[in-house]
């Protein structure tokens, strides 16, 4: 299972504000298959497999330039975990385990 941190920012809108961008793009996920996301307050966790996840960033990525924007920057960070299962629940929890 991959975990993905995403952060989309749109350049070229004509607003410092990017929250109705932001909320294009989890509607964007909402309709991807096979994947399991979390907005938080700088960036969105997508879980899935890989190429799920991929699928998933390259749609929300693609979501801002049909939103009317000019230019679009992403950056991403992937963990891919294959030894045994994975989740940000999981890897949450590990922490709070050891506090």
């Amino acid at each position: 299972m991959a975990i993905a941190e995403v952060t989309v920012i749109p350049i070229g809108t004509g607003s410092t504000s990017l929250s109705s961008y932001v909320a294009e793009l989890q509607r964007v996920l909402e309709k991807q298959e096979g994947i399991k996301f979390t907005l938080t307050s700088m960036s969105t966790i997508i879980e899935g497999t890989l190429d799920d996840v991929f699928a998933a960033i390259r749609a929300i990525h693609e979501a801002p330039f049909e939103s009317g924007a000019g230019r679009v920057s992403t950056s991403i960070k992937i963990d891919d975990r294959r030894d045994k299962a994975s989740s940000s629940e999981q890897k949450i929890q590990s922490v709070r385990e050891k506090l």
